[in-house]
C-alpha cells in the first residue's frame, strides 16, 4: 500500500529555518504523513534536482511537493513542470516581495500547475487534505482538526463576551 509522504524541496540549506515549520506542524497536529527535506536548487544543481524527482516518479508513494526557494523561485515551475504529483509553492520571503513573490512563484505555463500558499502550516494542510483524497484515515485527522480550531475559536469568543464592557 503507498505511503503518504510530503517532500519539502529547498533551494538551500538556509530555507531550512521556515520550511522546518511544515513538519512541526505535522507532528505537533498528529498528522500522520511522512515529511522530507531535500535541498536542490533549479539554477545551481538543475540535474540533481531532476535526479532527485525522478527518483519519487518511480516511487509507489502519494506525494505532495512543497517546494521553499527564495528570489526568483524557478524551483516551483520546475518540479510542477517534471512531476505528476502536486506542487505547493511556500516561499520564505512572501512577506518582503508580496506581489512579484506570487508572481514568480505561480506565472507558469498551461499545463504546469503550482499553487500558492505562504504560510508553511497552512501549505502542510493543504498538503495533507490533496493527500486525503486517497488516504481517508486522514480525513478523520482533519475533522479532528477543524474541531479543534472551532473549539478554540468558540472559547476565545466566550472569554471576550465575559469581558466587561468600557463606557
Amino acid at each position: 500500500m503507498p505511503a503518504e509522504r510530503i517532500v519539502v524541496l529547498m533551494g538551500s540549506k538556509k530555507d531550512y529555518e521556515f520550511a522546518s515549520r511544515i513538519g512541526n506542524f505535522l507532528k505537533e497536529e498528529g498528522f500522520p504523513v511522512s515529511c522530507e527535506y531535500n535541498v536542490a536548487s533549479a539554477h545551481k544543481t538543475p540535474q540533481k534536482l531532476l535526479d532527485d524527482l525522478q527518483r519519487y516518479e518511480t516511487s509507489r508513494d502519494n506525494v505532495v511537493f512543497i517546494t521553499v526557494a527564495g528570489l526568483s523561485d524557478a524551483l516551483s515551475g520546475v518540479v510542477a513542470g517534471y512531476t505528476k504529483y502536486p506542487v505547493i509553492a511556500c516561499p520564505p520571503d512572501s512577506e518582503r516581495h508580496s506581489y512579484a513573490k506570487i508572481f514568480s512563484s505561480v506565472s507558469t505555463p498551461r499545463g504546469v500547475p503550482v499553487a500558492y500558499v505562504p504560510e508553511p502550516e497552512n501549505a502542510a494542510l493543504a498538503a495533507v487534505r490533496i493527500l486525503a483524497l486517497a488516504n481517508r484515515s486522514l480525513q478523520g485527522k482533519i475533522v479532528q482538526y477543524k474541531r479543534k480550531m472551532e473549539g478554540k475559536v468558540r472559547r476565545n469568543a466566550e472569554e471576550i463576551r465575559k469581558k466587561p464592557s468600557k463606557p
